[in-house]
């Protein structure tokens, strides 16, 4: 059971993306990024196919901002179905362009 929405938004590259092969063809990209948030930052999980899953994987590394758009989808458990804010929370990326890179910031520091 899942619930999907649109998204788009600046997020913070918390880890090494990883690849895999699906079906021994399509390659994809799996990472965890974080949303900053007034309150409390929430942290996602990201899915690049593709082409673009390569391009993600040569060019961005941690620390990274990036203003992404996809398609979100929260996957419950059913022991989960009662609280609502429960789930884990993957958005499938179409769209994906440079914010802050890493080598960016050390080009404003120095």
């Amino acid at each position: 059971m899942g619930d999907t929405n649109y998204f788009s938004g600046i997020v913070k590259i918390l880890e090494n993306p990883t690849q895999s092969f699906v079906n021994d063809k399509t390659l994809r990209t799996t990472f965890r990024v974080e949303i900053p948030q007034i309150r409390q930052n929430k942290i996602v999980s990201l899915v690049f196919w593709g082409n673009l899953a390569n391009e993600v994987k040569n060019y961005y590394q941690i620390n990274d901002y990036i203003l992404i758009e996809g398609y979100t989808s929260i996957e419950k458990k059913h022991s989960e179905l009662v609280n609502k804010k429960s789930g884990k929370i993957t958005i499938t990326v179409l769209k994906v362009y440079p914010f802050l890179l890493k080598s960016n910031q050390d080009m404003i520091k120095g």
